[in-house]
């Protein structure tokens, strides 16, 4: 009999590394990671560029639900937390 899955507490970070996912696969890969975000749950995001495109079309798409805190912003070394709302 297999465990039920149990989500971790609300204050847990997702660690999300954008660096590895494949270009074409990025964005798709980091809403469905978004969407699957409980609310108070934070994927930490880290990049090599800053992904301005990116964080445009999270506003559109989740508007206020979705947090945006910078943590480290310099040139090849971008760590974003999003925080569901």
């Amino acid at each position: 009999m297999s465990q039920p899955h149990l989500h971790i507490l609300p204050e847990q970070i997702y660690p999300f590394d954008a660096r590895g996912v494949a270009k074409r696969f990025r964005h798709a890969a980091i809403f469905g990671s978004l969407d699957a975000l409980h609310p108070g749950e934070t994927m930490r995001f880290v990049n090599d560029h800053d992904p301005l495109p990116l964080l445009d079309q999270l506003k559109a798409r989740y508007g206020d639900a979705v947090n945006i805190n910078y943590l480290k912003r310099e040139p090849g070394q971008i760590v974003i937390d999003f925080t569901r709302i």
